[in-house]
């Protein structure tokens, strides 16, 4: 059965840095893109950055420069490292796995920029 869990979010201050991390278990994890993305409050869910299984990365404009999207495919382990974090950046951050055909969600984690 496959299951993605994120863990590593919470409440950091602007400026500050988190590191977010995205568990994934009954997938060949190596085969396929990770992605993460975001849902604001009231707001529609949104892509922040995405690695492909050949390493390739892609980021949203409105975090480029700030995170990144390691992978260790070795441990079936995704990341996401956030630095200067800023109140718009807090959301609900979710991990997907993505094939040609099936999907995979995790359940989500708070990161909440707050002073």
């Amino acid at each position: 059965q496959a299951q993605l869990a994120e863990s590593g979010g919470g409440l950091v201050q602007p400026g500050g840095s988190l590191r977010l991390s995205c568990a994934a278990s009954g997938i060949r994890f190596s085969s396929y893109t990770m992605g993460w993305y975001r849902q604001a409050s009231g707001k529609q869910r949104e892509l922040v950055a995405t690695i492909t299984n050949n390493y390739i990365t892609n980021y949203s404009d409105s975090v480029k420069c700030r995170f990144t999207i390691p992978r260790d495919n070795g441990k079936n382990m995704g990341y996401l490292h956030m630095n200067s974090l800023q109140p718009e950046d807090t959301a609900v951050y979710y991990c997907k796995v993505s094939g040609s055909i099936l999907n995979w969600w995790g359940q989500g984690t708070q990161v909440t920029v707050s002073s």
